[in-house]
């Protein structure tokens, strides 16, 4: 199979193997990172980064700054589990 279909981009004539290979490379990090950054908003109980993040895509870089980021819990805030007694 040859890629050389790309007669209406002499610029990428050649990078056809290439350009696939990229590009299904960056389709997975974006799947990977954004499943973990939706999964971290939701968990954190952030709605509007929640909503946020899955509308926009950004190849993940918004969503590799959310969970390097913003997505720390706030110890402040939380209520202390009670213990359970045996």
């Amino acid at each position: 199979m040859e890629y050389t279909d790309f007669a209406s981009l002499p610029f990428l004539q050649g990078f056809g193997p290439y350009l696939i290979f990229v590009l299904i490379i960056a389709l997975i990090w974006t799947m990977v990172i954004k499943g973990i950054a939706l999964w971290h908003a939701a968990r954190n109980g952030h709605k509007i980064w929640f909503v946020v993040l899955l509308v926009v895509n950004t190849i993940g870089i918004l969503e590799l700054l959310y969970v390097l980021v913003f997505s720390k819990k706030d110890t402040a805030s939380q209520t202390p589990v009670p213990e359970v007694s045996q």
